[in-house]
């Protein structure tokens, strides 16, 4: 008979997934089993600090007692019931993330791809239905560089050759210009613009932050040409750099918001389309849906996910460690690091090549008992829960200043 899975050592389930599990990530080699708070645990026992947060799936831990609490509380009551049915806890989550974001309406779906396709949707919709723009011509301009999910459509409009490469045919109807270019922006946009989608921060293209006044210049231009301006929040919304939204940083409204990860707290998924009413009101009964979009559990979670925000407690916690970061940061420069971009508690490190590749690094720090991953060449991102202690921050700095210093 074959050993209980909790029995067995992280080098035979590793072994155990390939035959059966298909490829898409690239995973540390790290079984974990039980985790609370910033800690995770292997089945060995081992012990590690997640500055990687679930790619801010887990702004607030691993369990954090008041979102667990509300999940046992929906689970013995009501978990689903499909869109087909009202329920009693969908219309609290869905009119305070409304006033969290300073919006009207929310479309509720379940991962952070769902809301991208759907915000596409909604936009082609208003630009058909609103701006008059002839069937079927509608575009839509993206940047560069950009990570909005992988389904078929988005990978349509990526610029990275791996999410792409034997996937095609390829979705039309997108146009790609350079992030941070606002007069290239201008020239993409024409009378059959629905929407500009951008990142307010690049994720995966390593937390590229753009220039001061890039995304008030976004706001303007889309307002002036007559299109929607979507911002892409799922990474870096919901408190991770020190705002509410990374467009916070700027006296910047989206006319739409995309939002995931963190909005189900790390235990369901949870996404959502939050925009006007003039924009998301362009849909009818039948024209999108979800089975699990906007169920009970979900519903719940997110209420309890937008309780914790708007106390603004972690907010300022990612303001005030994000110091503590930067500082630590700035001290491992021209010691291994090349360079870094920081906001909140959000960061992208490049590492000096000679050194090692991210994936080398982030086994590195594995080893220390700190787990991080990498994004592309020599990149590490740092993007911890927002419970994390300053102690906690200086000790995997410390341990990134180690692995540095063995080389």
């Amino acid at each position: 008979m074959t050993a209980a899975v909790h029995t067995r050592s992280s080098a035979d389930l590793i072994s155990a997934e390939e035959p059966v599990l298909a490829h898409n990530y690239h995973p540390l080699p790290v079984v974990v089993a039980r985790a609370e708070g910033t800690w995770v645990e292997d089945v060995e026992g081992r012990r590690y600090l997640d500055m990687l947060a679930g790619y801010s799936a887990l702004n607030f831990g691993h369990r954090h007692p008041a979102l667990i609490e509300a999940a046992h509380r929906q689970l013995e009551r009501l978990t689903l019931t499909s869109r087909a049915f009202h329920n009693d806890k969908l219309a609290e989550f869905a009119q305070r993330l409304a006033r969290l974001t300073g919006l009207d309406m929310v479309l509720p779906m379940n991962t952070g791809a769902e809301a991208v396709e759907s915000g596409i949707k909604v936009a082609r919709k208003w630009a058909y239905d609103v701006k008059g723009v002839p069937a079927d011509r509608a575009t839509i301009v993206v940047a560069a560089e950009n990570f909005h999910g992988r389904t078929t459509t988005i990978v349509s409009f990526s610029t990275d050759e791996t999410a792409r490469a034997g996937f095609g045919p390829f979705t039309p109807g997108f146009r790609i210009v350079p992030y941070n270019d606002l007069a290239a922006l201008e020239a993409a946009v024409d009378d059959t613009t629905a929407a500009v989608l951008l990142e307010p921060i690049q994720g995966e293209a390593g937390v590229v932050i753009p220039d001061e006044g890039y995304l008030t210049g976004v706001r303007e231009l889309t307002r002036r040409k007559g299109c929607l301006f979507i911002a892409d929040e799922i990474q870096s919304g919901l408190g991770r750099t020190g705002r509410t939204l990374a467009v916070e940083h700027e006296p910047v409204v989206p006319d739409m918001l995309l939002l995931g990860k963190a909005l189900g707290g790390g235990i369901v998924p949870v996404s959502a389309v939050v925009a006007r009413r003039d924009v998301l009101g362009v849909l009818r009964p039948g024209e999108h849906g979800s089975t699990f979009g906007g169920n009970p559990l979900a519903a719940a979670v997110g209420t309890a996910v937008v309780e914790l925000l708007e106390s603004g407690e972690f907010q300022r916690r990612a303001t005030e460690l994000g110091v503590v970061l930067r500082d630590g940061l700035s001290e491992l420069v021209g010691k291994g690091v090349l360079g870094f971009r920081a906001r909140g508690l959000w960061a992208g490190v490049d590492i000096d090549p000679v050194f090692g590749t991210g994936r080398e690094i982030s086994e590195r720090l594995m080893r220390e008992g700190v787990l991080v991953k990498d994004t592309h060449g020599s990149t590490i991102r740092l993007a911890p829960p927002l419970t994390i202690t300053g102690d906690e921050l200086s000790g995997a700095l410390g341990a990134l200043e180690k692995v540095l210093t063995r080389g």
